[in-house]
C-alpha cells in the first residue's frame, strides 16, 4: 500500500496543471455523486399522514409526531403532514387513541363531558354547535373542498306563543379547490344539511364558496324549471338502460366493440287523476224496509141496555139475566189496515286511479353494426332488428312500424386508439422503492463511466523508467542503460501503466537514436 501510494505521489508529480484539474474534479464530481447517491437510497419515503388540514390541526399533529419520537414534513401550503411510510398506520391509531385530528368546529363530543346544573338555553345551544361541528367535517369530507363552516338559525320554541312564518335556515361556507362545484354537489350538500336539521328545508341553505359565488342562486327559480330539469334527468338514465341492454346483447352476438346503440325515449310528463262511477242496474240490494200496521174496532147496542134510558122502577129491579139478553141484541165490527215501504240502493262501483308521470310511451333505437367480410343478407338484418325490437319492448305487429321504431346500418368503425397506461405519477408511486434503488445504480454507473472516460481522453506524459521501477531498484534507464531493466521487469511496467511506458519506450528510443 506504502508502495502504491509513493508510485501515485510520483505520478501526481509528473502531471501537468490542466491533467491534475481534470483528474480533481472528476474525482470530487465521482465522491459526490457517490454521497448523494447514499444519502438518497437511505432517505425514508414519505408518506401522506393527513392532509386538508386547518393551522390548529397541523400543529396538534406535529406536537403528537414528535413525542413519539418520528420525522415528519409539511406539505400543500402547510395543510397536510408527510412521515415514513412504515409509520403512517401505527401514528394513526396514536393519534386516534388521542382524539387528533379533532377537526374544524366542535362535534357531538362536546356532550361526552357531564355539566350539571346548566340551563336549557346553554344546552340547545351545545346541541346547535354540535350539530353544526359534525356537518361541516361531513362535508368537508367530500372531494374538491378542503374546510367547510355550516351556520344553522333555529327559530326559538316558545311556550305561549308560536310564529307560523319562523323556519329553520341555513348557510354553508365551502372553501374549493377548483373555481366551483358542479352542480349535483351543490344539490347533495344541501339535501345533506336540510335532511339532518328538523323542519329545514333545502330551498332555505344556502351555500357560499370561498370565491364568493352563491352557489345556490340558479336553483331559486321557478318549480316548473327544476321539474324539467328532473325530467331530462330521469330521460337520460332510461335512454342509457335501454341501450347498454341493447349493446351488451349485441355484443354476445356480434363481438365486442362490433355494434354501437343510441336510444330515443318519449317520456310521459304529464300527470292526470281519473275517478269513475259505474252503476249496476242488474244488481239491486235493500237499502231501507218500514212497514207500519192500523187497527180500528166498532161496536153498537139497543136503547134498553142504554145507562141514559133507565128509570127507576120495576125494570131497575129486573133480574141480571134480563140485561144479558138485551147486550146481544146490540153489534160489534173490526178494522185492520198494513203499510209495507221497501227502499233499493243501485250497486255502485267508484274508482280512483291516479298516473303518475314517467311512464315510457315510445322507444326508437338508432344500431350502427360494423360490416363482416362477407355482407349481411337482408334476412340477417331484419333478424336482428327483431332481437333490438324485442329487447326494447316495441310491441308492432306491423313490420314497418318496428322498421320505423329500430334502424340497423352497416358502417366501418375507425380502430380505437390504444389505451394509455396509468402515468409516470402512478408507476413511480407503485414502485418508487424499486425505482431507487435501480436509479442509484444508474447513477453510479454513469459517474464510473464518466470518470474512465476522462481518463481515456487524458494524454498520458512522458515519464521516466525510474518511476516504474519497484522500490529499492537502482540504476538509470533514462539514459540508455539497461542494465536493471529486465524483461520481465519491463512486462510488468507493461501490465500497470501500458500507456505511460509506450510513451516512455518511444522517448528512449528517440534518444538513443539521436545518441548514435
Amino acid at each position: 500500500m506504502k508502495d502504491f501510494l509513493e508510485q501515485m505521489k510520483r505520478i501526481w508529480g509528473h502531471l501537468g496543471l490542466n491533467q491534475r484539474i481534470t483528474l480533481s474534479v472528476a474525482a470530487a464530481v465521482v465522491m459526490g455523486g457517490m454521497i448523494a447517491m447514499v444519502w438518497w437510497a437511505h432517505r425514508p419515503s414519505m408518506q401522506l399522514l393527513y392532509g386538508r388540514l386547518n393551522d390548529k390541526d397541523v400543529s396538534e399533529i406535529a406536537a403528537a409526531v414528535q413525542e413519539q419520537g418520528v420525522q415528519y414534513q409539511v406539505g400543500n401550503g402547510g395543510s397536510s403532514i408527510y412521515v415514513p411510510a412504515d409509520q403512517v398506520h401505527k401514528l394513526r391509531m396514536v393519534l386516534a387513541s388521542k382524539g387528533i385530528p379533532a377537526g374544524e368546529g366542535v362535534g357531538y363530543e362536546i356532550f361526552d363531558r357531564s355539566n350539571f346544573g346548566i340551563s336549557d338555553f346553554v344546552q340547545r345551544t351545545n346541541y346547535l354547535r354540535a350539530l353544526q361541528g359534525e356537518l361541516s367535517r361531513t362535508i368537508g369530507q367530500l372531494h374538491g373542498i378542503r374546510s367547510a363552516r355550516v351556520m344553522i338559525v333555529m327559530p326559538e320554541n316558545r311556550l305561549l306563543f308560536s310564529d307560523q312564518k319562523s323556519k329553520p335556515t341555513a348557510s354553508v361556507f365551502i372553501d374549493t379547490t377548483s373555481s366551483g362545484l358542479p352542480q349535483d354537489n351543490v344539490n347533495a350538500i344541501r339535501f345533506l344539511v336540510a335532511n339532518s336539521v328538523e323542519g329545514l328545508r333545502a330551498e332555505d341553505v344556502a351555500l357560499i364558496d370561498s370565491h364568493g359565488n352563491l352557489l345556490t342562486e340558479n336553483l331559486k327559480e321557478d318549480g316548473s324549471l327544476a321539474a324539467a330539469s328532473s325530467q331530462m334527468k330521469y330521460r337520460k338514465s332510461v335512454e342509457e338502460y335501454f341501450g347498454n341492454k341493447v349493446e351488451t346483447m349485441l355484443a354476445k352476438v356480434l363481438g365486442a366493440g362490433n355494434a354501437v346503440v343510441r336510444v330515443s325515449a318519449d317520456i310521459d310528463s304529464d300527470s292526470t287523476t281519473k275517478t269513475q262511477e259505474v252503476y249496476d242496474p242488474e244488481s239491486q240490494v235493500v237499502r231501507n224496509e218500514q212497514t207500519s200496521e192500523d187497527s180500528t174496532t166498532t161496536t153498537e147496542v139497543d136503547g134498553a141496555t142504554s145507562p141514559q134510558n133507565t128509570t127507576v122502577g120495576v125494570s131497575s129491579n129486573t133480574p141480571s139475566n134480563a140485561t144479558t139478553d138485551n147486550n146481544k141484541a146490540g153489534k160489534n165490527s173490526e178494522q185492520v189496515h198494513k203499510n209495507k215501504t221497501n227502499t233499493y240502493e243501485l250497486n255502485r262501483t267508484t274508482t280512483n286511479a291516479v298516473r303518475a308521470p314517467g311512464g315510457i310511451n315510445h322507444l326508437s333505437a338508432a344500431v350502427f353494426i360494423a360490416p363482416k367480410a362477407k355482407p349481411r343478407t337482408p334476412e340477417e338484418i331484419e333478424s336482428l332488428r327483431k332481437m333490438v325490437a324485442n329487447a326494447l319492448g316495441v310491441k308492432a305487429e306491423n313490420p314497418q312500424e318496428i322498421a320505423r321504431s329500430v334502424t340497423i346500418q352497416e358502417t366501418a368503425f375507425e380502430n380505437p386508439p390504444a389505451p394509455k397506461s396509468g402515468g409516470v405519477g402512478e408507476l413511480v408511486g407503485k414502485y418508487s422503492d424499486l425505482l431507487k434503488n435501480i436509479g442509484a445504480g444508474a447513477i453510479a454507473v454513469v459517474l464510473l463511466l464518466f470518470f474512465l472516460r476522462m481518463l481515456k481522453q487524458t494524454k498520458p506524459d512522458e515519464i521516466p523508467f525510474e518511476l516504474f521501477r519497484p522500490a529499492g531498484a537502482s540504476g538509470a534507464a533514462g539514459n540508455g542503460q539497461s542494465g536493471n531493466i529486465t524483461p520481465d521487469l519491463l512486462n510488468e511496467m507493461i501490465r500497470q501503466r501500458p500507456a505511460n511506458v509506450g510513451v516512455a519506450l518511444r522517448g528512449w528510443m528517440a534518444n538513443g537514436n539521436s545518441k548514435s
